[in-house]
Formats: structure tokens, C-alpha cells, sequence
């Protein structure tokens, strides 16, 4: 897991072929005119989707992992908390890995959180369980697909 500011986003280019494809676009586009929705960046390979998320509580928010995709996940304008337990400890899991969406969910708590502020990111790949969406009010995100 990596949680940085967008400014800081070239250290991480490196790690990834689409993180300096995915990062400049994110960098150059207002967000403020951009509807929710799929941005096709390289078809399936790279993708961003444009969602209005609804805070749940700690409770209510799932744990989700990935096997082929990584998440770059970047709140636009409201502060994201998200839970963290690496992939091999999540021992709950609430459904079989559903292939078609790439994820499996599960029911496990933690106290274990970061804080994701506007225009900051968080990156997840499949050994990073992580549990999206915890706070309150609603606000506007990217999360970033990047096929493995």
C-alpha cells in the first residue's frame, strides 16, 4: 500500500508502466465538470472510474481485495477514510471471488485506518485488503484500475 499526495506522484512512476499515463491525466482534468462514469485510459488494461460515494461506517463498509487489477483510489473533495489488513490475514470472506468484477468481499474489522485526504491517493494491489467508502457525507473520487 502506498498513501501520498498527487504532487508527489513521479516517485511513483516507476512501479507501474500506466501510473505516469493514469497520474497525468488525473492532473490535467477538472474534475469539477466530469460526470460519473467509466474514462477508458488503454481499454481494460487502464481505466478510471468517476463515482459520487456515499459514506458508510465502519461497519457498514466491506473489505475488498483484487486478483488482477491494482487501485489507485483519490477522493476529489471530501476526506476518505480507509481500513487496511494485508490479503493473507482477511479470514471472512462474504462471497466466492466473483471473477467478472475482479473482487471479493469480506466482513473483517479493524482499527487499522488511514486518512485519504483530497487530491491524495491510495495505492492497493492484490495483497492489500482494503475497505473503501468509511466516513460521513458524500463526496466525488476516482479509483484508478491498472490490470497486473
Amino acid at each position: 500500500m502506498v498513501l501520498d499526495s498527487l504532487t508527489n506522484s513521479a516517485n511513483y512512476e516507476a512501479l507501474n508502466p500506466y501510473f505516469k499515463m493514469a497520474f497525468d491525466y488525473i492532473k490535467k482534468t477538472d474534475w469539477s465538470t466530469v460526470e460519473p462514469g467509466k474514462i477508458l485510459l488503454d481499454g481494460k488494461n487502464c481505466f478510471i472510474n468517476v463515482i459520487n460515494q456515499a459514506g458508510k461506517t465502519p461497519e457498514a463498509a466491506k473489505f475488498e481485495t483484487h486478483n488482477n487489477y491494482l487501485d489507485i483510489q483519490i477522493p476529489l473533495d471530501g476526506t476518505e477514510l480507509m481500513g487496511f489488513i494485508p490479503t493473507d490475514e482477511l479470514k471472512l470472506p462474504d462471497a466466492p471471488y466473483n471473477p467478472e468484477k475482479d473482487i471479493t468481499k469480506y466482513s473483517d474489522k479493524t482499527d487499522c485506518f488511514i486518512m485519504v485526504k483530497p487530491m491524495h491517493f491510495a495505492i492497493f494491489w492484490p495483497w492489500d485488503g482494503h475497505q473503501p467508502c468509511v466516513g460521513e457525507g458524500n463526496w466525488k473520487k476516482l479509483v484508478v484500475k491498472i490490470k497486473l
